[in-house]
């Protein structure tokens, strides 16, 4: 018996060190750096990046692999730059109605998963669709949505929040029981990572590199905790056993190791990451739908944004922000994706808010797989040291059938950039949107924001405590300070946060 226990226990030791090595050749794409013992790291497993993207005459943006290209900007003290992807300009049925909420009306469960079973199919037959086993024609047009009567000036939005990494299993059991269509990237299976410093104190925006000895491989940057969670049967479809982790900041590498099945986290000590800057940064995308049903939204957060910027202002890390607006419709409307890069003006900023109209629209599903991936892609966000989130608000899930960038190839890039998705569900969003939009949220770290009623079925009912959706344990505030509450917590994982709550 003590032969083959012996044999048992090299086995694993022997697979780690074949691993190393065979790693160690395949990801040699960059030139060597040094520990700080003076030793030479592992070469980092850089990423290809994709050749220039550019927008077709046909509206559409060429299809694309996820550009992990690291954020690179220094600042955002510049004029508000704006550039559009025209659509072919007929506005479709869903105009605003003046003085009067455009709302569609919400469905039941079941009719949302009817609707949601007629998705067309993918134009790419190979691309990662699950999918009900019968797909039917596209739904007709919506019909154009009926008026009902305004809400109050000031009357408040009210918001509840679920956070599926925290409460993981019930998210995979929500996935299990919710059959609509969608792109999949299998998260059954994570990791958590935490890297540290020889001190102790979490590392924030670290870049990540995942690899398998057949060459797969996936890309994340910690969060403000200096987390991220790994998903091996996201990028690799084969059942590789070990994995080479290898985290770097600031010219400074340390490596691990990632064994399927492992119960505790991957912890990565990285030595001397470089001095923190003085002040957090944060740089803040609003990612809205501005189809006819949205105007409601589109008011709020107009009439709120000053509010929200102030207690963010205000937050103990005191942090530098920057604001982005990123605005999409669909194909047939006067523009497909309209984007407004980042800035530190908030009297310019507003202004562009201020000149949002809801218009357009006409079918359920909308351009957000494009508008996501302008804003993951071709927003200039800020490098090192930086808190990089996205606020998603939306009615309806993207169109699975057009050609051109994919979300969930856009929430691998996030990933990897180290950008966060909170996603805000308004109402009138079907089962398919919200599982969409969980998907994203919890892939990149992030939340997933729900409007709620007083009559979950009617939006006009005024705020309450109700919603459609299929969430439990969650709370109620107004979104506003939802919102800065989620925007406060993150920021509050940063090194030395606790410290400035505490002065």
């Amino acid at each position: 018996m003590i032969p083959i226990r012996a044999s048992r226990l090299r086995r694993p030791l022997v697979a780690l060190l074949c691993a190393s090595l065979f790693l160690g050749a395949c990801g040699a794409t960059e030139a060597p750096i040094r520990r700080d013992d003076g030793a030479t790291a592992a070469r980092w497993p850089a990423p290809a990046v994709p050749a220039t993207e550019a927008a077709t005459p046909a509206r559409r943006i060429e299809p694309a692999m996820p550009n992990f290209e690291a954020p690179s900007a220094k600042h955002c003290a510049r004029p508000i730059q704006t550039s559009e992807t025209p659509g072919t300009g007929r506005i479709a049925q869903h105009r605003p109605v003046v003085g009067a909420v455009a709302k569609p009306a919400l469905r039941s469960a079941p009719a949302m998963e009817a609707l949601a079973s007629r998705t067309a199919p993918m134009a790419d037959a190979s691309a990662r669709l699950a999918s009900p086993s019968t797909m039917e024609a596209p739904p007709p047009p919506a019909p154009a949505p009926i008026a009902v009567a305004p809400r109050p000036a000031n009357e408040p939005v009210t918001a509840g929040m679920v956070d599926d990494n925290a409460d993981f299993g019930e998210y995979l059991a929500f996935r299990q029981r919710t059959r609509v269509a969608h792109r999949e990237r299998d998260v059954g299976e994570r990791y958590l990572l935490q890297v540290r410093d020889a001190q102790g104190n979490v590392v924030p925006d670290a870049e990540v590199a995942v690899q398998a000895a057949n060459g797969a491989a996936m890309w994340a940057r910690t969060d403000a905790g200096g987390r991220a969670w790994l998903h091996p049967r996201a990028f690799d479809a084969e059942p590789s056993a070990v994995y080479e982790v290898t985290v770097r900041k600031n010219g400074r590498q340390a490596s691990s190791f990632l064994r399927r099945g492992q119960k505790n986290a991957v912890d990565v000590v990285l030595e001397r990451p470089g001095a923190r800057p003085a002040r957090a940064q944060l740089d803040l995308v609003f990612l809205i739908d501005a189809t006819g049903s949205m105007g409601d939204e589109i008011a709020r957060l107009r009439s709120t944004l000053r509010d929200i910027a102030g207690q963010v202002a205000r937050l103990p890390s005191r942090p530098d922000t920057c604001f982005g607006l990123v605005a999409y419709r669909d194909i047939h409307d006067e523009f497909v994706v309209r984007r407004h890069d980042f800035t530190n003006d908030l009297d310019a900023f507003q202004g562009v808010l201020d000149a949002l109209q809801a218009a357009g629209g006409g079918d359920y599903p909308e351009a957000m797989n494009e508008a996501l991936h302008e804003t993951v892609q071709r927003m200039n966000w800020r490098g090192d040291d930086t808190t990089r989130l996205v606020m998603l608000l939306a009615d309806a899930p993207p169109h699975l059938d057009y050609p051109g960038p994919q979300y969930d190839d856009s929430m691998v890039a996030a990933l990897g950039k180290g950008i966060k998705v909170l996603s805000v569900g308004a109402s009138g969003l079907d089962r398919q949107g919200e599982y969409i939009q969980r998907q994203i949220a919890q892939y990149t770290g992030g939340r997933f924001v729900f409007l709620t009623y007083r009559n979950a079925a009617d939006p006009a009912s005024g705020p309450g405590t109700q919603t459609v959706h299929d969430v439990g344990n969650y709370s109620v505030q107004t979104l506003d300070k939802l919102v800065v509450r989620l925007v406060s917590e993150e920021l509050g994982k940063l090194p030395g946060a606790q410290a400035s709550r505490g002065g």
